[in-house]
């Protein structure tokens, strides 16, 4: 069978496509390449250049490579952003996921896995967070993303497409260099950018109710989270029927995808001094930012018992990982 993947010159797209055609799929990938390169991607993986919410493209796509399933990762997803902009991150998370599942019904493409993000239980007040915990999204872009989920699982129940929607937590990391995030949005790299110019990692509030007062977070290795892609691939391929999975003609499945333990802000920028050999930076403390809730960590039970999947990579191999990747491109 042959995959499109969407979003898959992107950072965690790319991490994804090597996961699968290293398994042996085929794969065919849409990109925008607004935030993706195409350099990221494996010798012989067909490129189609354009977005998701052109649908004779679409068409064609899934047609000229006879796709049997879909790997939505395409979307914008910086937070800030979204909340100045919320109608062009409607526009392009939920009205281009409409236009792409239609497309994919019409097509008879019966297989689909959802990019969903742990940005639609908004700020939970839980140890851990599990699939039960409510959603309360607290900006456009996880209000977004909890829409894509309905979307995603309405579309799926009416055209028989068996779904999966992947909730994952904060990823840091590289497989390998060159597939390293370039952008400087996601802490691990905010912090690099300012060790790299002689200035202190900025910790955004430290009077939290936490045991140092930092924020903890769920931090998710990007080839851990790569594979997890490619077992709930495997999942919407053959799902099993038991009474933890929905049954029918349209089999669907929500997970989170993190590793259910929770490192601290303070945690994370000691360790990225120390794996950066920038120890003389002692890490600032500023104000806080709205929004961000003391702890969020992830319950990784049902992905580990439904999909077969547990993290194994910790936040040491994260930041040495991500860091040779940021000396690469900054040498």
């Amino acid at each position: 069978m042959t995959w499109l993947i969407t979003g898959g010159a992107g950072y965690v797209g790319a991490h994804v496509v090597h996961a699968m055609t290293e398994a042996g799929d085929r794969v065919v990938v849409l990109d925008d390449l607004s935030s993706g390169l195409a350099s990221r991607l494996p010798a012989g993986v067909p490129l189609v250049h354009g977005s998701v919410r052109d649908r004779a493209l679409l068409d064609r796509t899934l047609a000229e490579h006879g796709v049997s399933g879909v790997v939505h990762l395409a979307a914008r997803k910086q937070v800030p952003e979204s909340v100045s902009r919320p109608l062009f991150y409607y526009e392009e998370n939920v009205h281009g996921l409409t236009v792409l599942l239609g497309a994919v019904a019409d097509a008879g493409v019966r297989r689909f896995v959802f990019s969903s993000s742990a940005a639609v239980y908004g700020a939970p007040d839980v140890e851990l967070v599990t699939e039960e915990t409510p959603c309360r999204p607290v900006n456009p872009y996880g209000e977004t993303k909890l829409a894509g989920e309905w979307l995603v699982r309405a579309a799926g129940a009416a055209h028989g497409v068996a779904t999966a929607c992947l909730r994952y937590f904060n990823v840091a990391g590289t497989a390998r260099p060159e597939l390293a995030d370039v952008g400087a949005f996601n802490v691990v790299p905010m912090f690099f950018e300012r060790l790299s110019a002689g200035e202190p990692p900025v910790i955004l509030g430290d009077d939290y109710p936490t045991p140092d007062g930092t924020c903890v977070r769920d931090y998710v290795h990007v080839a851990d989270l790569a594979d997890a892609h490619l077992a709930a691939a495997r999942w919407v391929d053959a799902p099993p029927r038991g009474p933890e999975a929905r049954t029918g003609s349209s089999p669907e499945l929500t997970v989170n995808v993190g590793t259910g333990r929770g490192v601290s802000v303070r945690e994370l920028a000691t360790l990225v001094t120390r794996v950066t050999g920038r120890e003389d930076l002692t890490p600032r403390v500023a104000g806080r930012r709205a929004g961000d809730p003391p702890r969020v960590v992830a319950s990784a039970e049902r992905a580990r018992a439904l999909l077969g999947f547990t993290a194994r990579r910790d936040v040491t191999d994260m930041v040495t990982s991500a860091w040779e990747g940021w000396r690469a491109r900054h040498p």
